[in-house]
C-alpha cells in the first residue's frame, strides 16, 4: 500500500514539473520573443526641390464661344430654304423664307384703312376750316351789335365741334400708319437673315414644313449659326475646386475624339451659379460651368464633342517637395501605438480616450536615418498629381518613407526599426541596409 501511494507521488511530480517547466518556457519566450523589435520593410526617396503645378480636372463639351439659335417669330410654311447643315454664311444671307400670303393682305387692306383715314382727315380739316372762318365772322359781327350772343354761341360750338373731329381723324391716321408698319414688319419676319458670319451647325427643319412663331412659347428652333473661329471648352468643376479657379488661368484641353493630342486654353469665364444634379440624394453633386477658350484651333472640332480639361491654377519654382503618398496624419496617442497589437491597441486606446477627444491630427512625414524612421510634422502646400510642397519641416536631401501606404498610414512610429527596398529596373524589389 505504501509502495503504491509512493509511486502515485512522483507521478505527480513529474506531471507538476512538467507543467512547470512548460510555463517557465513560455514566459522566457514572452520576454525574450516579445522584446524583439520588428523591422518594417519601406521604400525611400530624396527630399529634393521642384517646380510644382497645382491641376483642377474638370470634363465637358467643345462648344463655339459666338452662337446664334434662330427663332422664327411668324407662323407659317417654309418655302424657301436655300442652306444645309455645315454650309457657310455671311453676314445677311438669306437663311429661309416663311409663306407670307396671309401678311400681304392684311398689307393691303391696312393701306386702304390708311387711304380712307386721310381722305376722312381732310374732309375735317376743309370742315373745321370753313366753322373756324364762320366763328371769326359771327365774333366780329357781335361785337358791332349785329349779331346777338347765341348766333355767337352757336358758331363757337360748331366750331369747337369740328376742331375735335379734326383730332380725332388725325388720330384715325396714326392709327392706321402704325398698323400698316405693324403688319409691314410682319411680312418682312417671313424672310429670315444671318446675323453674323458662321457655320449652319444644326438644321432642324425641312422644306414645306410648318413652323411656329415666338408668339407660341418660344417658337420653333429653325436653326443655329456658329462661329467655328472661335472654339471653346464648357466644363463643369466642383464646388470644392472652383475656389481655385481664376479669370485668365491657363489649361491643356484634350479632346476625346483627338486622343492624345493637347490644345491649349484660358480660362475666360466662371459662372457664378451652381449646377445640381441628384438633388436631395446621396449622389448629389454641385458643379459650376468654367469656359475656356481654345488659342489652337482644329478644322474637325465639332461643337458637342467630349473634352477633359487640366486647368493650371497656381505653380510654385524650386520649392521642397515630397511624394504625395508620404504625408500622412496622425496624433500624438498614433504615434506611440505604431503597429501593436489588437489587445495592446484595445488598452491603450481606453486609457488615452480623453487624450484623443482633444488631439487634432497633424500632418507628418516620416525620414529614414541609420535604419530608423524620425516622424517630422510639417506644413504642406500646394500639389500636382505626384509631389506635394512642404513648406516647413524639412530641408531637402533627407531619405523621406514614400511607401508602401500601411507603413507610412499604419506601421510607422517614431523611432521604428526599418529596412529600405529598392526598384530594380525588373520591377521587383531588393533589399538593403
Amino acid at each position: 500500500m505504501a509502495k503504491s501511494n509512493n509511486k502515485k507521488s512522483k507521478k505527480k511530480l513529474f506531471i507538476f514539473g512538467g507543467l512547470g517547466l512548460l510555463v517557465a518556457i513560455l514566459i522566457a519566450f514572452a520576454i525574450f520573443g516579445g522584446n524583439k523589435e520588428e523591422i518594417v520593410l519601406v521604400q525611400v526617396e530624396k527630399v529634393q526641390k521642384r517646380d510644382i503645378t497645382q491641376i483642377v480636372t474638370a470634363t465637358g463639351k467643345i462648344n463655339p464661344e459666338f452662337k446664334v439659335i434662330i427663332n422664327p417669330e411668324v407662323t407659317g410654311e417654309i418655302i424657301e430654304l436655300p442652306v444645309k447643315e455645315g454650309d457657310f454664311v455671311k453676314k445677311g444671307d438669306l437663311l429661309i423664307r416663311i409663306k407670307g400670303d396671309q401678311y400681304k393682305a392684311q398689307m393691303e387692306r391696312m393701306e386702304a384703312n390708311l387711304k380712307a383715314t386721310q381722305a376722312a382727315l381732310k374732309i375735317r380739316e376743309a370742315e373745321l376750316n370753313r366753322l373756324e372762318k364762320e366763328f371769326a365772322r359771327v365774333k366780329e359781327l357781335q361785337s358791332k351789335d349785329l349779331a346777338s350772343d347765341s348766333e355767337l354761341e352757336t358758331a363757337e360750338s360748331n366750331f369747337l365741334t369740328a376742331k375735335a373731329s379734326y383730332q380725332q381723324a388725325q388720330a384715325n391716321v396714326l392709327q392706321a400708319r402704325a398698323q400698316l408698319r405693324e403688319i409691314m414688319d410682319t411680312l418682312n419676319k417671313t424672310k429670315i437673315y444671318s446675323p453674323m458670319n458662321g457655320t449652319i451647325t444644326n438644321l432642324n427643319v425641312e422644306l414645306g414644313e410648318r413652323v411656329l412663331g415666338s408668339g407660341f412659347s418660344q417658337g420653333t428652333n429653325i436653326m443655329t449659326v456658329s462661329d467655328l473661329n472661335n472654339i471653346q471648352a464648357v466644363v463643369d468643376v466642383d464646388e470644392n475646386d472652383v475656389v481655385l479657379v481664376s479669370i485668365g488661368d491657363t489649361a491643356i484641353v484634350q479632346v476625346d475624339a483627338f486622343g492624345d493630342r493637347e490644345f491649349k486654353g484660358k480660362v475666360t469665364e466662371i459662372g457664378n451659379s451652381a449646377k445640381t444634379s441628384g438633388l436631395g440624394s446621396q449622389e448629389e453633386v454641385v458643379n459650376f460651368e468654367v469656359k475656356i477658350k481654345l488659342f489652337e484651333l482644329d478644322p474637325n472640332l465639332r461643337p458637342g464633342m467630349s473634352c477633359t480639361a487640366d486647368i493650371r491654377t497656381e505653380t510654385v519654382h524650386n520649392v521642397i517637395s515630397v511624394p504625395i503618398q508620404s504625408v500622412t496624419a496622425r496624433t500624438d496617442f498614433e504615434s506611440r501605438m505604431g503597429d501593436k497589437s489588437e489587445d495592446e491597441d484595445e488598452n491603450l486606446q481606453a486609457d488615452n480616450m480623453k487624450e484623443k477627444d482633444n488631439k487634432k491630427p497633424k500632418e507628418v512625414v516620416f525620414i529614414v536615418e541609420n535604419n530608423t524612421a524620425k516622424m517630422v510634422e510639417v506644413k504642406t502646400g500646394i500639389s500636382d498629381d505626384n509631389y506635394i510642397e512642404i513648406k516647413r519641416g524639412l530641408e531637402g536631401g533627407e531619405d523621406v518613407v514614400s511607401g508602401s501606404y500601411r507603413a507610412i498610414s499604419r506601421q510607422l512610429k517614431d523611432g521604428s526599426k526599418v529596412r529600405i527596398e529598392e526598384k530594380r529596373k525588373s520591377g521587383r524589389m531588393e533589399k538593403r541596409g
